[in-house]
């Protein structure tokens, strides 16, 4: 692209040397470029910026041996609107990483929680990661509002809990009519991730949020 762009300058210069000969003695021309007139700089080529680093974590909080489906506490699935039972699994993709499933019957939807233990979070920007993830802070920890392109009706949230380590939440449209906004999937995935966090940093002592950050 910088040879093409040089090249192109030269030629310019060629054909307004030609028209200033065509013009001599105009008004308009006061003198004739000489042959040996320098072609003018390429211009320069456009930067792109880095992303910022996302913030440090505050300390690790590992997820070795912790239980899915302890994450939210009854209070907080109350508060959320899951009235379905806790489902665990596991996620194969993730090195069967233990994962819990709520379901909210009423708004129809639903989260799933995956503890993974084998891959940090970065796996969602590295090169063959087709999604769009937006840095944010949960719980005073890194984290990823990750959308994927084409698929509308759902939204991930991954948070940088430790080293090699991360907790992801996905929220789902679960059959609502008329579906939810991917951008209200995504709060809605974030208030999880927040509740899951607080439960992790002090499972005795996690109490629910004010009613006003309730998901819509």
């Amino acid at each position: 692209m910088h040879s093409s762009r040089i090249t192109g300058a030269r030629r310019l210069s060629a054909l307004l040397a030609v028209s200033a000969l065509a013009l001599t003695g105009c008004s308009l021309w006061q003198s004739q470029p000489t042959a040996d007139t320098a072609a003018p700089p390429p211009m320069p080529l456009p930067t792109t910026s880095t992303p910022p680093p996302p913030p440090p974590r505050p300390f690790e909080l590992g997820l070795d041996g912790v239980a899915a489906c302890t994450l939210l506490t009854p209070a907080q699935r109350s508060q959320l609107g899951f009235d379905r039972d806790p489902m665990p699994d596991s996620e194969a993709g993730f090195g069967n990483a233990a994962t819990c499933s709520y379901r909210n019957t009423t708004a129809k939807v639903g989260a799933r929680l995956a503890l993974i233990t084998t891959e940090g979070m970065g796996v969602w920007t590295d090169d063959t990661a087709q999604v769009e993830a937006t840095p944010v802070v949960v719980g005073g920890f890194p984290a990823l509002v990750i959308k994927t392109p084409g698929l509308d009706l759902s939204c991930n949230v991954a948070v940088d809990v430790a080293e090699g380590q991360h907790l992801d939440v996905l929220y789902r449209d679960d059959g609502a009519q008329p579906p939810s906004p991917v951008d209200q999937l995504c709060a809605g995935a974030q208030r999880v991730a927040e509740d899951a966090v607080a439960t992790l940093v002090a499972p005795e002592t996690s109490e629910p949020r004010t009613q006003s950050s309730q998901p819509d």
